[in-house]
């Protein structure tokens, strides 16, 4: 009998990991809309006006977890790939891909929100600013991602040369998060320290993290599609993917 310890390493497989993922997929898709209509009541209509930006600064309530999340994702999809890369487990790799198109959509809605921000703010759409440059990057890094894994054929190929990008990209990841405090930037500091008590009403800190544990759901719902998608497209000459694609057409 499988220690409890070695008894999950079953659902690296593919064939194992795709009934499960189908099962949860609906489950955040709820909580993800649960904890987002929350998350915007509490920004739109409960936190209070900011004394110097006015109702201007509710963007946050979108712009700061898509941020947030925009880093987050892009760690995870480099995780994935790094395992994928070091073990060749295919399921590792298939996330990787699955996780990078949501990782690049809060990029650019952060990129947005904060030129929309931006505009009543610093009078400016966009300013070379640290930390948008280097969250335009990001952009790009997602994007390249991307494309390079379209770009070959083979797919195990492809997955060792996107887990190479992803991997050299993660040193973006600190300078996003850092710039503010390396750099004399234009862009305001966090708001949220771990060493200090937070500088916005609770209200508004609530707001944001009911939106960030909503797109936290939604990243969880969206990729485990994906990655049934890539799973089938990949599995569909196997036995059991020609079984399963019959099923789902």
């Amino acid at each position: 009998m499988a220690a409890p310890a070695t008894r999950w390493f079953k659902y690296a497989a593919p064939q194992a990991f795709f009934p499960i993922a189908g099962k949860l997929v609906p489950w955040f898709f709820m909580l993800a809309a649960a904890l987002g209509l929350a998350g915007l009541y509490v920004g739109f209509f409960i936190a209070p006006t900011d004394a110097q930006q006015g109702d201007a600064y509710r963007i946050i309530f979108l712009h700061v977890p898509a941020a947030w999340m925009s880093m987050v994702v892009y760690l995870a999809m480099a995780f994935w790939a790094a395992i994928g890369l070091a073990f060749n487990t295919r399921l590792s790799s298939m996330m990787a891909t699955a996780l990078a198109p949501t990782g690049a959509m809060f990029t650019f809605l952060a990129l947005w929100t904060g030129a929309l921000w931006g505009r009543p703010t610093w009078g400016a759409w966009w300013v070379w600013d640290a930390r948008l440059t280097s969250e335009l990057i990001l952009l790009f890094l997602y994007v390249g991602f991307m494309a390079l894994q379209a770009s070959i054929d083979e797919p195990r190929r492809a997955d060792k040369a996107g887990a190479v990008l992803a991997l050299v990209g993660v040193i973006n990841i600190p300078i996003i998060y850092f710039s503010v405090q390396w750099w004399n930037t234009l862009h305001q500091g966090s708001s949220i320290n771990f060493k200090s008590a937070p500088t916005m009403a609770a209200t508004m800190l609530l707001g944001m993290l009911l939106m960030a544990l909503a797109f936290w759901a939604y990243t969880i719902a969206v990729t485990l599609v994906r990655l049934r998608c890539i799973v089938l497209e990949r599995e569909r000459h196997t036995e059991w993917g020609k079984h399963i694609g019959g099923e789902t057409r």
